[in-house]
């Protein structure tokens, strides 16, 4: 066996693994279903909002696509910006334009995968760092009045991780497999939502 033909085979096994670590805990995140005082309602916040899905994943697709250091750093940016984002929203400060900036990470990073934009890593984690404070401010504002403000926070970051995970293990899928335009038609996918978005 050739060394792409088991990189293509670890990757796939890499993707397969990330989603089966997901989908257990996304189906027991529901709102509304079992204890959700506290780390379910927080990661069921992320998960059940197709906005922030096609965000978080999309960071995670644009950080394999990006290669390198950006694997981690983009995703470890975002979730690092995204907590202080929270504490923004529980604490009730006001930050001006905070759907049209989710909206707007939709559409910006789809453009920014289904053109293969290769920017410096300190400035893709800037951007998605950006992004990151309007999805925290989002989930931290909407967190129950009932609700254990360090046990949401650490349900919305872990899900949103797991977010990224998948993102990244099916990008590097791809790009191992040589198959890096398929990143790219998911890249215009997630665009083509975001400019549903805006006219939603």
């Amino acid at each position: 066996m050739n060394s792409s033909s088991h990189s293509y085979r670890f990757a796939r096994g890499l993707a397969v693994g990330l989603a089966a670590f997901a989908v257990p805990m996304i189906a027991q995140a529901h709102t509304g279903v079992g204890h959700t005082h506290g780390f379910l309602a927080g990661a069921g916040h992320p998960v059940f909002g197709f906005d922030h899905v096609c965000a978080m994943i999309a960071v995670g697709l644009w950080a394999a696509q990006r290669g390198g250091r950006a694997i981690w750093a983009v995703p470890a940016t975002f979730v690092a910006v995204m907590a202080a984002g929270g504490a923004l929203g529980v604490a009730g400060v006001a930050v001006p334009l905070v759907e049209p900036g989710i909206v707007a990470s939709v559409l910006i990073l789809g453009l920014l995968i289904a053109a293969a934009v290769r920017l410096p890593v300190a400035v893709s984690a800037l951007v998605v760092g950006l992004f990151a404070i309007f999805h925290g401010y989002a989930h931290g504002a909407e967190m129950p009045a009932s609700t254990s403000g360090l046990a949401y926070g650490a349900g919305f970051m872990l899900a949103t991780a797991a977010l990224h995970l998948a993102g990244i293990g099916l990008g590097w899928a791809m790009v191992k497999s040589g198959r890096e335009q398929f990143v790219r038609f998911a890249g215009g996918a997630i665009a083509a939502f975001g400019v549903v978005l805006c006219f939603a």
